[in-house]
C-alpha cells in the first residue's frame, strides 16, 4: 500500500490546528483567557504558553514545515532571533529590505553587537563574496518594496556549505509560493499581521524552524522577554488563516492583471513585479516559486509630489502602510525616513486585495490622471 499523498497547503490551512475530533467536540479552539494555570502541568504560567497560541502555531507549522513560535509582532520575532547571535557576528542582509529590519540591524551594528554587510541579494556573486566569515544570511525575497528576487536555493545551499546560518523573511511569498526550510534555511519569519491573518486587525509575528535546539533557544527567549501574542489576537489570526489560500489566490490574480496594465500606462515609468515576463527576475522566480505574489510596486513619472497625489486620490485603494489584507493598500514608500535610499522617491508599493479587478483598475486610472 502506497503512502498517502501529502496534503495541499489549501487543505492544511483549513484543517491544521483543530481540536481532536469526537462526539460534541469543538470544531474551533476557543480563546484561552487565563494568565494562571494550576501547578503540575507543562504550562505553569500564561507567559510560557497558551492553548490558542498552540493551535495557531500548529497550523503555521503545517504550512511552513517547521516547529513554530508566535510573537507579539513580526519585529518581536525577528528581534528575538537576532538577539541570540553571538557578539561580533557578521550578518549579511538586503540593502533594500524591510525598513524596520534594516533599522534594527543598523542599531545592532552601531552598538557593536553585530557587524552588518548590506548587499543586493539579487546579485548572487556579490552575496557569496559577502558570506566570507559570516554567521548569518538574512534573506528577504521578494524584497520590500522593490520586489527584487534572490536566488534562494543557490544562496541557502552556498551559505550552508560555508557554515553560515540562514534566516528568511517569507512574509511576501508565503508558504504557498516557497518553503525556505525545505531548501535548507534554519529559520523562517512571518509578519502574521499580513497574509496569514489577512484582515488588518492584529499585530503578530512568527518564527518556524526544524532545528530543535534553535527552537528551544527561541522559546526560552520568548519567555524571558515576554514578547508573547495575546490569545484573542491568536484566535483572530487562526480564523483568518482558514481563508488564506482563497484570499491569496484572488489577490495574486488581481496583482498580475494590474501589473500588466500599469506596464503600458503613460504616467508610469517602471513596474516591479516578477510575474511580468519583461521583469528581470521572472525566470528566476519561475524556477523555484509557485507564483509571484500579490504585492507590486511602480514608479510614477515625476517625483514625490506626483506619487503622493496618486495615493491620496484613490477612492477604493486606501493610502496606508502595511499589506496582505483583503483590502488594497498603497503608499509612497520613501515617505518613511528609514526607507532605503535605493528606492526611488516616486515609487508606490501596492498591496493588491480581493476587490473586483475592474473596480480596482478604474480607481487606479483615475488616481493616475490626478497625478
Amino acid at each position: 500500500m502506497s503512502d498517502q499523498k501529502p496534503l495541499s497547503p489549501d487543505t492544511l490551512a483549513i484543517i491544521a490546528g483543530r481540536p481532536a475530533a469526537g462526539p460534541d467536540a469543538l470544531v474551533n479552539f476557543p480563546i484561552a483567557l487565563s494568565s494562571t494555570y494550576v501547578a503540575g502541568g507543562l504550562l505553569g504560567y500564561g507567559r510560557y504558553g497558551n492553548e490558542t497560541w498552540s493551535a495557531l502555531e500548529s497550523a503555521i507549522t503545517a504550512l511552513e514545515g517547521g516547529q513554530t513560535l508566535t510573537f507579539s509582532s513580526g519585529m518581536a520575532a525577528i528581534s528575538s532571533f537576532f538577539s541570540i547571535l553571538p557578539v561580533g557576528a557578521v550578518v549579511v542582509a538586503s540593502d533594500q529590505g524591510y525598513s524596520g529590519v534594516m533599522a534594527l540591524l543598523n542599531a545592532l551594528h552601531a552598538s557593536g553587537k553585530i557587524e552588518v554587510r548590506f548587499v543586493n541579494l539579487s546579485k548572487t556573486e556579490i552575496v557569496l563574496e559577502a558570506l566570507s566569515g559570516a554567521a548569518l544570511l538574512w534573506a528577504e525575497s521578494p524584497t520590500n518594496p522593490g520586489l527584487t528576487v534572490a536566488d534562494l536555493p543557490v544562496l541557502i545551499a552556498e551559505a550552508k556549505l560555508r557554515g553560515c546560518g540562514v534566516g528568511v523573511d517569507n512574509t511576501f511569498a508565503t508558504p504557498l509560493l516557497q518553503r525556505p526550510l525545505s531548501m535548507g534555511a534554519d529559520v523562517v519569519a512571518h509578519s502574521v499581521t499580513k497574509y496569514l491573518s489577512g484582515h488588518s486587525d492584529i499585530i503578530m509575528g512568527s518564527l518556524s524552524t526544524n532545528d530543535s535546539a534553535l527552537y528551544s533557544r527561541l522559546s526560552e527567549m520568548r519567555k524571558v522577554t515576554g514578547s508573547i501574542p495575546g490569545p484573542f489576537e491568536s484566535w483572530l489570526a487562526l480564523r483568518g488563516l482558514r481563508t488564506f489560500p482563497l484570499r491569496f489566490e484572488r489577490a495574486q490574480s488581481n496583482a498580475l492583471t494590474i501589473a500588466r496594465r500599469l506596464e503600458g500606462h503613460s504616467k508610469v515609468s517602471a513596474v516591479n513585479y516578477p510575474g511580468l515576463e519583461s521583469n528581470e527576475y521572472h525566470d528566476r522566480a519561475k524556477g523555484f516559486m509557485n507564483g509571484f505574489g500579490a504585492v507590486l510596486s511602480f514608479t510614477v513619472i515625476g517625483g514625490a509630489k506626483e506619487a503622493d497625489r496618486v495615493c491620496e486620490s484613490s477612492k477604493i485603494i486606501t493610502n496606508a502602510t502595511s499589506l496582505g489584507g483583503v483590502e488594497s493598500l498603497w503608499e509612497r514608500r520613501r515617505r518613511w525616513q528609514g526607507e532605503s535610499t535605493l528606492i526611488p522617491e516616486s515609487l508606490i508599493r501596492l498591496s493588491v486585495g480581493c476587490e473586483n479587478i475592474d473596480d480596482l483598475w478604474a480607481d487606479i486610472e483615475l488616481a493616475l490622471e490626478n497625478a
